[in-house]
């Protein structure tokens, strides 16, 4: 099942983001800086975030992000590619990452690793990777001075930036594989990923899409280890901006009730009483979405989206409420605050939080 969607703009107000430490630009490095801070640069204030690895399902980058979203300017640091050596990983920035974060009004600053460690252990890996900090002050200086949106900045760095930028990363490797004695993964992989900016940012765009419906593909036939659903409808949802920019997700679970779609993304926990708050807030930014949909149809008919957080738990022994939550046993304070703010967020931008028990599997 394929459900189709808009977004003309998003309107959201976050409550479960960290208290941000505060930072001046005066000493910046990005390798020191936590995974997100505000940053003060002569008056400038704005939120920062960085990923480890251009992969959207490593390290909670969603999580970071979300805890900048509560700024009025807010930035992220992303590598273009990583590579942690031919026993390694290989990781190129996709299309929809770079989608998504200008449909969150966030400037990306498209980033390389400029040095690194040899693994102390495994053979032709690295660790520690560092990225160039020079170039992402420059950047960040130019988004101090730019006045258009962040989806305009994100395209002009992929159009004007990226071609040099692949090559700096490229050429990076080859320098730390020489000094440290690692080999990488095979050359040809940058140079396929570099043709497609040959073009314009076009071929990147198809490429990436094609990447996304294959795995919202594959996401339809599997049911995650840290899923556990109370059915086992999936859809894929495909969701188009105010320019035709189209970006591809698939819901954990569908419910349709009438009129009403009921689109949820499942977190489960087996040897906790909740998901992690990464897992949360992975799944909050996903609410983001699905809470600003528009003229949202399947089959040609027409439905109203209900958005619906569901955390699931094997070591819940009952479900819990939002009145029961300040009276329940299992949870202890923290989790308590947690879920205090999680459905305050929920009332105020309109969607729904269920959390369930589960059999134990």
């Amino acid at each position: 099942m394929n459900i189709t969607a808009k977004i003309t703009g998003i309107e959201y107000t976050p409550k479960l983001t960290n208290k941000l430490l505060v930072f001046d630009f005066d000493n910046f490095n990005i390798n020191d800086l936590p995974a997100n801070c505000l940053i003060n640069y002569d008056g400038f204030s704005f939120g920062l975030s960085k990923w480890v690895s251009p992969k959207r399902t490593r390290s909670y980058p969603y999580e970071r992000v979300y805890n900048t979203l509560g700024t009025a300017k807010r930035v992220t640091v992303i590598p273009i590619i990583k590579d942690e050596g031919k026993k390694g990983d290989r990781d190129f920035i996709q299309w929809d990452t770079v989608s998504l974060m200008s449909l969150l009004d966030v400037f990306v600053v498209f980033a390389y690793y400029k040095c690194a460690e040899k693994h102390p252990k495994r053979e032709n890996k690295v660790t520690k990777q560092q990225f160039d900090n020079e170039l992402i002050k420059q950047k960040i200086s130019e988004i101090k001075n730019y006045h258009s949106s962040a989806l305009h900045w994100n395209l002009k760095e992929i159009e004007k930036s990226f071609p040099k930028l692949i090559q700096k990363a490229k050429s990076s490797y080859n320098t730390i594989s020489e000094q440290l004695d690692v080999e990488f993964h095979n050359e040809q992989g940058i140079d396929k990923f570099a043709n497609q900016f040959i073009n314009g940012v076009e071929d990147f765009m198809q490429t990436s899409r094609h990447k996304a419906q294959e795995a919202q593909n594959r996401e339809m036939q599997t049911i995650q280890p840290k899923e556990s659903l109370s059915t086992l409808t999936k859809a894929t949802i495909t969701i188009e901006n105010y320019l035709g920019g189209k970006y591809y997700f698939t819901t954990d679970e569908i419910k349709i009730d009438n009129d009403k779609v009921f689109l949820i993304e499942a977190k489960h926990s087996k040897k906790s009483i909740l998901p992690s708050i990464g897992d949360i807030k992975d799944g909050l930014l996903k609410m983001i979405l699905y809470s600003n949909l528009k003229d949202v149809s399947i089959n040609d008919i027409t439905y109203t989206a209900v958005p619906v957080l569901k955390l699931t738990s094997s070591k819940l022994t009952s479900n819990i409420f939002q009145s029961e939550i300040r009276t329940n046993s299992e949870l202890n304070q923290r989790q308590k605050d947690i879920l205090i703010k999680l459905f305050n967020e929920a009332n105020e931008n309109n969607f729904k939080v269920v959390i369930e028990k589960t059999e134990k599997q």
